[in-house]
């Protein structure tokens, strides 16, 4: 492509960006297509010549846009509610124009050394420790399997050079999450071969929170048994609840136990950025490493995810290997991203995080996350005041967990579970929804950076519509 052609479409993209940022209602929230519908009005094969590309962005605005689900739209309430802010946009652009591969120092000085600030900057930011270092990956999933390699590094069992395969020495691991943690902990170990067995599933207390005596129990039950106790994952914002793990006291468990302690803080990581939030990190200074997505509350686009570690010489110990095609002079003098994980070649990701946290400053991240949370209380107020409805969760954050309890005979769960797909069919907006207690739960989670009081007003008024047309129906 010229660059001629190339600044005249790329004008075109952007402004196509644009006009959907400043418009994202005109789109239903939730994709309005049947499975299968995409790839029926697509060619089976690949053309043979090249196409133009006004005739590519045609049909990306005429099949694709439709089978889009909208994560930027405001009423987007459904899991963790994410945003793409526009400066992360460009500099996703940016980064794609680099197309860098950020394996080594000499292979991309600005992505080493930018990834190195950035999460700096975020880490004064969310008030971590200074010898808390950082890497970025893709995903939290990543990360905590990340750490949870460093954590079976640091008991010296010799598996990086022997691996778990036919050992007799080895006795069964043990790792402890809350029955609230996520599933990516459970991936982790599957991954790492440690497999499912080696999961201990700690109870949680009325407020869906990790017990810690529980949780002591629990590691001297293993220890009498011949186990190995290696790592607790704490979770600072769960999936279903964003209950918050007593992080302060099962670190005084780890500290007792001498047991790595890893904090997954995907979602409520990015609430301590507000001053009057720091507190949920309470405890985690404590951590051996923390994983937190800028791209869930801190409006990066998808992905960037940052692992903090106070213990980074025991990652880069289970993974750096370096082949002689990938000497360099400088090795022992930087640092290359390629010894902390499994990829070699890593993304320009540091640059997004860098503009965003530059463009917004800390008063502005801060004051997004509190409106955020006001909002979410302010919808959970609604659903404590209405005879109709009734919370089932604490509401720390910005997610609330609630659902209809109508004055009628019949199934709750069946009645909320339809009341959730009729709104959900509407387009205006998206909710999602766990169990909790056996009980099926309506969540709201407030997270775009778009969302403002008439989206979620809009949402109350819109359940109770439809609430109103199901009882009506009988």
């Amino acid at each position: 492509m010229s660059p001629e052609e190339f600044r005249r479409f790329g004008h075109e993209v952007v402004d196509w960006i644009a006009g959907y940022l400043a418009r994202p209602e005109d789109y239903p929230v939730l994709a309005q297509v049947e499975p299968g519908q995409l790839r029926s009005q697509l060619p089976p094969n690949p053309p043979e010549g090249g196409e133009p590309m006004a005739e590519i962005l045609e049909d990306f605005r005429q099949y694709v846009v439709p089978a889009v689900t909208h994560w930027n739209h405001p009423s987007f309430f459904a899991y963790f509610a994410t945003s793409a802010s526009a400066p992360g946009i460009l500099g996703e652009m940016l980064s794609a124009a680099f197309d860098a591969k950020a394996m080594l120092w000499r292979t991309s000085p600005a992505s080493t050394e930018l990834e190195e600030v950035a999460l700096d900057w975020l880490r004064q930011l969310m008030g971590l420790p200074e010898e808390f270092g950082g890497v970025i990956y893709d995903t939290a999933s990543v990360g905590t399997m990340h750490a949870v390699a460093a954590a079976r590094e640091a008991l010296d069992l010799r598996v990086r050079e022997d691996g778990m395969s036919g050992r007799a020495d080895l006795p069964l691991l043990r790792l402890y999450a809350s029955e609230q943690a996520h599933s990516s902990v459970e991936k982790a170990l599957i991954a790492l071969g440690l497999g499912q067995r080696s999961l201990v599933k700690v109870p949680a207390d009325a407020e869906f929170r990790m017990d810690a005596a529980a949780l002591a129990r629990l590691i001297d039950e293993d220890r009498r048994a011949g186990h190995l106790p290696f790592c607790v994952v704490a979770t600072v914002g769960t999936t279903s609840t964003t209950s918050i793990d007593p992080v302060p006291l099962v670190a005084d468990v780890c500290e007792r136990e001498r047991l790595w302690l890893h904090v997954d803080a995907a979602y409520a990581g990015s609430a301590a950025v507000a001053p009057e939030l720091r507190h949920v990190l309470d405890g985690c200074e404590r951590a051996d490493s923390l994983v937190t997505n800028p791209h869930k509350w801190l409006f990066t686009p998808f992905d960037l995810s940052a692992l903090y570690s106070r213990r980074l010489d025991v990652l880069r110990r289970a993974f750096a290997l370096t082949p002689e095609y990938l000497r360099t002079p400088e090795q022992d003098a930087v640092r290359n991203g390629s010894d902390y994980g499994v990829q070699l070649g890593r993304r320009f990701r540091a640059l997004k995080l860098w503009m965003i946290l530059r463009y917004f400053g800390h008063e502005g991240l801060a004051a997004l996350i509190r409106e955020h949370c006001r909002l979410a209380r302010l919808f959970a107020d609604w659903v404590e005041a209405s005879p109709d409805w009734e919370l089932l969760a604490p509401v720390p954050l910005s997610v609330v967990c609630f659902r209809a309890r109508p004055e009628v005979e019949g199934d709750l769960d069946a009645l909320n579970e339809r009341l959730m797909n009729a709104v959900n069919a509407t387009g205006e907006l998206f909710l999602s929804h766990t169990k909790l207690h056996g009980v099926f739960t309506l969540r709201l989670a407030v997270g775009n950076i778009r969302t403002a009081e008439a989206h979620v007003r809009r949402a109350w008024e819109l359940l109770n519509e439809k609430l109103s047309e199901i009882s009506d129906e009988g």
